[in-house]
């Protein structure tokens, strides 16, 4: 325990800095961690900062997207409507599969398409790294750096994504003249992460933001079961070089830990102000994790991921918007 203070304490004083930023200057708060940490990335190379670097990065990641489930609940998947709810899993299943195929034709890797098809389908960082921890590595001296640098890339395209969407879309909304729930849908549906999708949402109106979260909190929902279908599907029929990496477990316990949540917020189990703590300590174990993801890549490393990259994510980006719209004309 004493081999982790270290680095903990450097992620977590980080975290804290990120968060400041975020509250006082409306900058998304992991987009304030992630170059925060990058900034402070010379501190992977301490060999005393190192061990609690590592531990943040990994278990606590986990430890955070397992406590999202004490804020779902069977309730909001019943009060949103069987017809939207089975909108959003065929948008989340079209963009993975569209990701994994854009991947291919731009020349990037199985795991790459999986891991930013993901974050854009469901929710953006969050998804991002409960997806990259199911995801083996590549085999070889750099496959671990190339996971890192892939999953640090998605994590910072899709908080700027998220960011312009938040502006550009309620202008979109504007133009095609929705109402209000279908609004709502659309924002809900499409934008990555949660802060911006309330930001988006309610800058249409009260409906369109209450709309928006709702739908977007049952994208959350789907977080467990996608990443448990990603991770039996990757050991089933994933390509030899990601097969042959490292085995995650068969049933990863963050997504039980996160379905066992769920399951007891739905029964009413867990009183609402426990919720209100678990919901937080998810929030500053991502923020944190995120902190030491940043720490364990260079600025360098980020450039390097090239152009296709950059333009896949931008892609995902835009089927999901159109694969919403289009349905919503069809649900007309």
């Amino acid at each position: 325990m004493q081999s982790l203070f270290a680095g903990v304490c450097a992620c977590v004083v980080t975290a804290l800095a990120a968060t400041f930023l975020s509250e006082h200057y409306g900058a998304p708060a992991m987009l304030m961690a992630l170059l925060l940490g990058m900034a402070l990335h010379f501190l992977i190379e301490d060999e005393r900062a190192k061990p609690g670097i590592e531990f943040c990065a990994k278990r606590l990641l986990r430890i955070g997207v397992a406590l999202l489930g004490a804020r779902i609940s069977f309730e909001m998947v019943e009060a949103l409507g069987a017809t939207v709810v089975a909108m959003l899993i065929a948008a989340i299943i079209a963009t993975i599969v569209f990701g994994i195929v854009a991947a291919r034709l731009l020349g990037r890797r199985f795991r790459f398409g999986v891991l930013t098809g993901g974050a854009v389908a469901i929710c953006g960082a969050s998804a991002a790294m409960a997806i990259a921890a199911v995801l083996p590595a590549r085999p070889g001296p750099n496959g671990k750096a190339e996971a890192e640098r892939a999953l640090l890339f998605t994590v910072l395209s899709v908080t700027i994504l998220s960011t312009i969407a938040m502006i550009g879309y309620p202008l979109i909304v504007s133009a095609l003249d929705l109402d209000d729930v279908a609004a709502g849908i659309f924002i809900g549906g499409t934008i990555h992460d949660v802060a911006q999708v309330v930001g988006a949402g309610f800058s249409i109106s009260p409906e369109a933001g209450e709309t928006a979260t709702l739908v977007k909190l049952i994208r959350v929902t789907m977080l467990a079961p996608f990443v448990l279908i990603i991770a039996l599907a990757v050991k089933r029929f994933g390509p030899a070089d990601v097969e042959a990496g490292e085995r995650s477990p068969l049933i990863p316990m963050f997504v039980l830990g996160f379905f066992s949540l769920a399951a007891l917020n739905s029964f009413g189990l867990i009183p609402e102000l426990v919720a209100a703590y678990l919901e937080a300590a998810s929030r500053w174990a991502l923020v944190t994790a995120i902190v030491a993801v940043g720490i364990k890549t260079s600025l360098r490393s980020i450039l390097d991921v090239g152009g296709q990259a950059v333009a896949l994510i931008v892609l995902e980006t835009a089927f999901i918007a159109g694969f919403v719209l289009l349905a919503l004309e069809l649900m007309v």
